[in-house]
């Protein structure tokens, strides 16, 4: 069906090695790579994210703590169904039912599946690479961007940017990586990297949607990623080199 290009909407970040940042669009993006669709992606800043969303039509993903919406990114525009969708969630469900034709993610049988695996990384790997890379995403966002992000996000955890993350986040996040890999490891040797075995999932793209969060903000050459793909003798390296054909971003 897709014969025009489907618009992602993303928050830059200020420099070609960091421009895609985001875990939550980073789900959205995976997704539309492997499936070969066409699209392209609006870079938009923080500040303007609340009047773009207003603007298509897109509909708010949240309340905030004073009970008018939240507008988050990532959304999608396909100009070919004339529909605008939120939430990553929301925008692979959107693209199964849209194009049937393209990769399935979720397997018949296999969304609870899933969900049960996203409830096992959700706080035992993104909540502490959360703390640990998000002074890091401050210094590389664009200027418009920086205070809007600190404001909020020191007012959502109580302190200073700097002030977040500490070793106890590291011993949380390898304690959860130890789980996950147990997980993956009931399927048997050789099939033990993704959640099906021998296929990708969407709940494979929600882990590795969190990684490479990590190794963006940090880099590549950082202490920290080079401390996270060691884990488990090489286990997470292994795992994100199955991602790296998805990793496209088109930067105009």
């Amino acid at each position: 069906m897709s014969s025009e290009p489907i618009v992602l909407y993303d928050i830059p970040g200020s420099e070609y090695a960091c421009m895609s940042w985001s875990p939550n669009v980073w789900r959205s993006r995976y997704v539309l790579n492997y499936k070969g669709l066409k699209y392209r992606t609006e870079w938009t800043e923080y500040p303007d994210i609340e009047d773009l969303c207003k603007k298509i039509g897109a509909p708010p993903t949240d309340k905030k703590r004073d009970g008018r919406d939240h507008y988050t990114l990532p959304v999608i525009y396909d100009p070919n169904t004339k529909s605008v969708v939120a939430d990553s969630d929301e925008i692979v469900k959107y693209l199964e039912k849209t194009y049937p034709n393209t990769p399935k993610l979720f397997p018949e049988g296999t969304s609870a599946l899933q969900h049960a695996f996203h409830q096992l990384v959700r706080p035992t790997v993104m909540n502490p690479i959360l703390h640990i890379v998000v002074a890091r995403v401050w210094k590389l966002l664009r200027p418009k961007s920086q205070e809007y992000f600190r404001e909020t996000r020191e007012v959502s955890f109580g302190k200073r940017l700097e002030e977040i993350g500490s070793e106890d986040d590291w011993k949380t996040l390898e304690s959860g990586l130890e789980r996950v890999k147990n997980c993956l490891d009931t399927n048997g040797e050789g099939k033990n990297l993704l959640l099906m075995g021998d296929r990708i999932t969407w709940a494979d793209f929600l882990l590795a949607s969190v990684l490479i969060w990590l190794r963006v903000a940090a880099g590549e050459g950082s202490e920290d990623w080079r401390r996270l793909v060691s884990l488990h003798g090489g286990r997470w390296a292994e795992f994100m080199e199955q991602f790296a054909k998805y990793e496209f971003i088109d930067i105009n």
